[in-house]
């Protein structure tokens, strides 16, 4: 699973925007939840990240983009 969502993130640096929604769409686990907020809010869909941000129970992140990629990776690293 954390391979898989590490992918994800390496499709997201390398400009691979649906890649990386498919990978973590197919995946239901919290993690994933997580990194999908994050892509809709890289798209502004802010309802959208809400739900996902609801789904992998994590609040709404309120720091850059570029901070909350970095915790993402923090955590996929454990």
């Amino acid at each position: 699973m954390a391979t898989n969502l590490k992918t994800a993130i390496d499709a997201l640096e390398a400009g691979e925007w649906e890649r990386a929604h498919s990978i973590v769409q197919a995946d239901c686990s919290q993690e994933a939840a997580w990194i999908h907020a994050h892509l809709h809010r890289i798209e502004g869909d802010r309802s959208n990240a809400e739900y996902w941000y609801n789904r992998a129970d994590r609040p709404k992140n309120f720091g850059t983009l570029e901070e909350e990629r970095a915790e993402i990776k923090r955590e996929l690293s454990h």
